[in-house]
């Protein structure tokens, strides 16, 4: 719900021209690479972009990456010239590469150009980072793991004194059918 409140909040204060009203979501595991694209661009495209907006706590817009054309280099912005992205085009088609994602990359990915100076979102794309606990794939696992491995053999030791227990009652309440059948 997060999302459709912030798309909601740039449509209001018009920080941007068109809404997109759906949203692609992609999953990965850290230290993957991913591939995000965004269609239905021309040849005469000029100024194109992708922005991010985290979801965390506190909301904010970061500038990624531009390109003045579809077949021009692309220029990345502070916090993004790290070699870790890569924005490429092939005319109608933008896409843009993560290496290496962590959790820091989660966030809604925005592309589109620029139009009468104001951005034109073309699509959006929510890129989730699944969390990893150590290379297992959550916390949760490890904790239900750990008390399989504890209760397991506390309840088949419990099982067999119950058992031992029952046995020895009812030798104590039939101890003549016991002596017949061990004759």
């Amino acid at each position: 719900m997060k999302l459709a409140s912030i798309t909601a909040l740039l449509c209001t204060f018009s920080l941007i021209s068109v809404c997109v009203s759906e949203f692609h979501t992609v999953e990965v595991q850290p230290a993957e690479q991913v591939t995000l694209m965004c269609s239905n661009f021309s040849s005469f495209t000029r100024h194109i972009f992708w922005f991010r907006t985290r979801l965390d706590s506190r909301p904010n817009i970061s500038r990624i990456s531009s390109m003045l054309t579809s077949d021009s280099n692309a220029i990345f912005y502070d916090g993004f010239q790290n070699g870790k992205f890569n924005m490429t085009s092939n005319t109608t088609t933008l896409f843009l590469n993560i290496t290496h994602v962590d959790l820091a990359d989660s966030g809604l990915y925005f592309c589109g150009l620029y139009s009468d100076g104001k951005p034109v979102i073309v699509s959006a794309t929510y890129l989730k980072v699944q969390e990893a606990f150590d290379g297992i794939k959550s916390p949760t696992s490890v904790i239900l793991g750990a008390l399989t491995v504890f209760f397991v053999p506390v309840l088949i030791s419990l099982i067999v004194i119950i058992r031992r227990l029952h046995t020895t009652d009812n030798e104590e309440q039939n101890p003549q059918q016991t002596e017949v059948n061990s004759i």
